[in-house]
Formats: structure tokens, C-alpha cells, sequence
């Protein structure tokens, strides 16, 4: 029996359309998952793998997490869902977040919408006896001195985590998330395409390379598989052993 064999198994990911969560997306698919994933774009064609969007084999659907009323109002493209992961995320450069406009922007997307998401499809998990997956960050463990919300969000995203996982445990829902630590997406681009950040960063990795959203997708299989199933409300830290 192949515990990481997705066959059959229906499979949402939310922020699935690039980065961090199309890696994920991609490799539940390459293991026979039937998945779907959605962004705030209007179609798939609106993605270029430039930008670390790979779409070929999902399934897309607009959805505005940062609206409460739209994920409230979506009818999903699928009866039953096996596997949620929740990889959206926001973050503002520049100070931005320390104006509270900027603030409540990125909490909303990176801490409210999750709770919306997680609540939305909770009848569905239920029914399945399914995995809830949340992407977090290695933020949550340590100050990211110009980012306050997407420091408080994400370590609330963590708590989050631990607290649905013994709440939904008794409905046969397993909550588990992942906390990447510096990954090559466009999200950190104000890092990685700066040669003297880039080589500071690298220096305060053990393993002295970026992490990718392949690496990250290894953790999220464990997690959605029955490899993992007396584990619930836990962060698995993926980040080359950055915050050791």
C-alpha cells in the first residue's frame, strides 16, 4: 500500500496559483489527487509561469479571500473535498503595514480568511473524515521588525492551528499546518532579488539554499496522509533549519 497515493481524493487549495501553494497543488496532483485550487486573478490564462504559476492538469476558480461575503457566497466545483490546504498570503513592503489600512489588509487575507475558509468547508472535511493544512511562516516564531500584521497574523495562524485541530478532532478532521521559512516566490522577491540580502539570508540557513515550494509540498503530503494520522494541531517548521 502507497500511503502517499492521492487517488480518487478531492483536493482544494486556497492560494493555489502560485508560489508556495501551487507547489503543493502540483503534487497532490501528480499523485492522482483531483485538484482544485483558486486566486484572485479572473482565469488560469491571467498566470504565467514566470511568476511561479504552473495551472496545466488543476482546476480554477476566482475567489477573493480578503472579501468575507465571497467566500461565504462560493459554491464550490466539487461534492466532496478530501484535503483543504490554505496557503493564501499578503504581506506590505515599506512600512506599509504599520498604517492600519495596511494593517487590517494583510490580516484579513492571512488570518481572518482562514477561519472563513476552515468554517466554509468544515461539512465537507467532516464528511470525509479529512486533512485542514494551514501555511503559516516562520515569522510566527521570531520578530519581523517591518512587518507587524504579517508577523501577528501568521503567528496567529499557528494558534489557529493547534486550537481547530482539538476542536475538530471529534468530527475526524485533522488540522495540521506548515510553517515555511524563506522560500523563492514572488512574495519574497524584495529579498531574493537583492544579492546583499539574498547572501545574509543564506548564511543564517544550515542547509545554505533557498527553500522551494517543492520542499514545502513534501510536508504537506505527510500531513494529508495516513503516514501522519495521530497528528493533530501541529506546525511543521520546513525552513533548512533557519530558526534553530
Amino acid at each position: 500500500m502507497n500511503e502517499l497515493d492521492f487517488n480518487g481524493k478531492q483536493v482544494l487549495v486556497v492560494g493555489g496559483s502560485s508560489g508556495i501553494g501551487n507547489g503543493i497543488a502540483q503534487a497532490f496532483r501528480a499523485r492522482g489527487a483531483h485538484v482544485a485550487v483558486c486566486g484572485t486573478r479572473a482565469s488560469a490564462a491571467d498566470y504565467s509561469p514566470d511568476e511561479g504559476s504552473h495551472l496545466e492538469g488543476l482546476d480554477y476558480f476566482r475567489l477573493d479571500v480578503s472579501n468575507a461575503q465571497a467566500i461565504e457566497a462560493l459554491q464550490p466545483p466539487f461534492e466532496k473535498l478530501d484535503v483543504l490546504v490554505l496557503a493564501q498570503g499578503a504581506v506590505i513592503y515599506r512600512r506599509g503595514e504599520f498604517e492600519m489600512d495596511g494593517f487590517r489588509k494583510v490580516v484579513e487575507v492571512n488570518l481572518m480568511s482562514l477561519m472563513a475558509c476552515a468554517t466554509k468547508f468544515q461539512a465537507m472535511l467532516s464528511a470525509s473524515k479529512g486533512s485542514l493544512i494551514i501555511v503559516s511562516s516562520t515569522a510566527a516564531y521570531h520578530s519581523t521588525m517591518g512587518n507587524p500584521a504579517y508577523n501577528a497574523s501568521k503567528t496567529g495562524a499557528v494558534g489557529l492551528t493547534r486550537t481547530l485541530g482539538e476542536a475538530w478532532a471529534g468530527n475526524g478532521i485533522r488540522v495540521n499546518g506548515i510553517a515555511p521559512g524563506l522560500v523563492d516566490t514572488k512574495m519574497t522577491k524584495a529579498t531574493t532579488s537583492n544579492p546583499k540580502r539574498l547572501e545574509g539570508a543564506l548564511e543564517r540557513i544550515p542547509l545554505k539554499r533557498l527553500g522551494t515550494p517543492a520542499d514545502m509540498a513534501g510536508a504537506a503530503l505527510f500531513l494529508a496522509s495516513p503516514l501522519s494520522s495521530y497528528i493533530i494541531g501541529q506546525t511543521i517548521v520546513v525552513d533548512g533549519g533557519l530558526i534553530l
